[in-house]
């Protein structure tokens, strides 16, 4: 036999997928529950979770900057939203959404205005006037003194071969179709027809409705053809997408036009009339390929990206004018279209859910900066990417959260200028349900018995919620990995450069650290601690190393050494 030392003092890659375990070039783990990768590419517990608030049910968490100081979380349940600010509860407002409605809810915000879309509800925007917060229907306005309301309008392809015959009626115009075409969710939608726009009030049959309309008019005399109904309505459907774009509000999708794109006026973010195509008019296109496009969400950065299910497109004109839109399917992954798992942008990159619910993926530009491609940032770590419901970055923690169906949560330490990327696990005594960063924070609600709690990750916690305790759990790669091909290893030591340590298990036994460290002022111990083992038995597929701690106390690792003798 022979005697070796071998030191693994960078875990950068984080926790591998067993099909990785051969690899020798891999800074990784077998496993990697509840720590971080941190700078260095050393491992630290991660951070204990806070109470915030007790939630009166489960809610969809999502964040709102009213300004670089005023960070809230809203926290909508079934048709309530509440708003917390510094953990207290400041209001409650009254919404249409039940829980399961706020999963596909998406938003974009715009200074101190936030809009909620839902392809079955009108959009919402949630706004502080004072100190009082509002929620009110976002409006189509009308810029003609008329009220001809500057919405888009089109003609769907059930109603080409349709006429209206218009007759006054007490209290409107009786709209009468060639052919059943109504419905009584057509009430509430518009029309446009002659020159003007016209309000469904009431439904009398499938071939007849009521209308009114705001201005002078003059009825035609026979049947009219050319008349176009609005793309969004309670019949049609509302829009599934929406963001800001070069001072322009942005919707994507919708029921009724899954693959469509609709862009305000500059500036104008209510009017949406498309008028002669001038440049700071309104915009209008439909994603075409040989495949049906649906779109699943939208992101403004240096281009406007747009996700389907099937692939990812981009707009990429800058300015982007009726006549100058030059779009382009970049990739072909494929995108989730659940409202929480919106993407992220990490380091000048789009990142976001494949519609596999297995992969993790990134948006970017390609070297030559001309077309993006996509990365899978979980290649590796696929094993921990499992059914995802929410997700979340914190710029400042350099941390993507991922929560699961299960109640844990993947979380990536991703540092592109360190070379980090590395996957792990965060689990608690309860189940993670949502998740959101603001100001530089993460919350997450998680659900603890019969009881929900609105709670914050903190660094200076090393224990959840006040009451629960968690365990780290950091398990070394087979030493296959390491060039050997050991087929037969005794292990005779394994030390651990620990920074700033209070607490340690090697291979499950308790390290013995000076009685000092345990006063409350105390940092803790920083240098190499040993435990050795008489020679244990081993072979080339066992996890040969084993870090833990069970106790509520700091814990950072800088590098492991194994001391043993092998034969090959």
């Amino acid at each position: 036999m022979t005697n070796f030392i071998k030191t693994q003092s960078s875990f950068i890659n984080g926790e591998v997928a067993p099909e990785f375990f051969l690899n020798d070039n891999i800074n990784g783990l077998a496993k990697l529950e509840n720590a971080d990768v941190v700078a260095g590419g050393g491992i630290k517990r991660r951070p204990g979770l806070v109470r915030v608030a007790t939630l009166n049910a489960k809610a969809r968490l999502i964040p709102f900057s009213v300004s670089e100081n005023e960070n809230y979380v809203l926290a909508i349940m079934n048709q309530t939203l509440q708003i917390f600010h510094d953990g207290d509860l400041i209001q409650e407002l009254s919404v249409p959404w039940s829980y399961q409605d706020s999963l596909q809810i998406q938003y974009a915000q715009r200074q101190g205005l936030i809009m909620f879309v839902h392809p079955n509800y009108h959009p919402k925007m949630l706004f502080k006037e004072n100190e009082t917060f509002k929620i009110k229907d976002f409006n189509f306005l009308s810029s003609d003194g008329e009220n001809n309301i500057d919405m888009p309008f089109t003609r769907f392809d059930d109603s080409k071969n349709i006429t209206i015959t218009l007759t006054y009626t007490q209290n409107g115009i009786l709209f009468t179709t060639s052919s059943d075409f109504w419905t009584s969710e057509n009430v509430g939608g518009y029309l446009s027809l002659i020159g003007k726009t016209w309000l469904i009030t009431s439904y009398i049959s499938p071939t007849t409705v009521i209308a009114i309309c705001n201005g002078q008019y003059t009825l035609p005399q026979t049947p009219v053809s050319n008349w176009q109904e609005a793309v969004f309505s309670n019949h049609r459907g509302w829009p599934a997408s929406v963001t800001f774009h070069q001072d322009r509000l942005v919707f994507g999708g919708s029921l009724s036009c899954p693959g469509s794109v609709w862009m305000s006026h500059t500036g104008e973010h209510t009017n949406f009339n498309l008028g002669t195509g001038l440049d700071d008019e309104a915009i209008y296109f439909s994603l075409v390929s040989g495949q049906r496009q649906h779109i699943c969400t939208m992101i403004s950065s240096n281009s406007l990206q747009i996700l389907t299910s099937e692939g990812e497109w981009v707009v990429s004109n800058t300015p982007l004018t009726p006549t100058s839109v030059n779009i382009k399917m970049q990739t072909a992954i494929g995108c989730m279209s659940d409202g929480a798992l919106a993407p992220q942008k990490i380091d000048g990159t789009t990142v976001f859910v494949s519609k596999n619910k297995s992969d993790v993926c990134e948006l970017v530009l390609d070297e030559l900066s001309q077309n993006y491609v996509t990365n899978n940032l979980c290649s590796m770590s696929s094993h921990l990417i499992n059914n995802p419901t929410d997700i979340s970055y914190n710029k400042k923690s350099k941390k993507l959260f991922v929560v699961l169906a299960n109640g844990n949560m993947a979380v990536m330490n991703k540092d592109s200028g360190l070379g980090i990327a590395a996957w792990g696990i965060y689990k608690t005594q309860g189940y993670f349900d949502s998740v959101i960063s603001i100001g530089g924070e993460t919350f997450a609600e998680v659900t603890r018995g019969n009881n929900v709690y609105l709670e914050k990750f903190s660094d200076s916690a090393f224990i959840d919620s006040n009451d629960y305790t968690y365990s780290v759990r950091i398990t070394g790669l087979p030493l296959k990995t390491s060039g050997h091909n050991a087929k037969h290893v005794r292990i005779k030591k394994i030390t651990a450069r620990v920074m700033n340590t209070k607490t340690l298990k090697i291979n499950n036994k308790s390290v013995v650290f000076p009685n000092e460290i345990y006063d409350n002022n105390h940092i803790g111990y920083s240098g190499d601690v040993s435990l050795n083992f008489l020679g244990t038995d081993t072979d080339f597929v066992d996890l040969p190393w084993m870090l833990s701690c069970d106790d509520s106390l700091p814990l950072k690792i800088l590098s492991v050494t194994i001391y043993g003798r092998y034969q090959i």
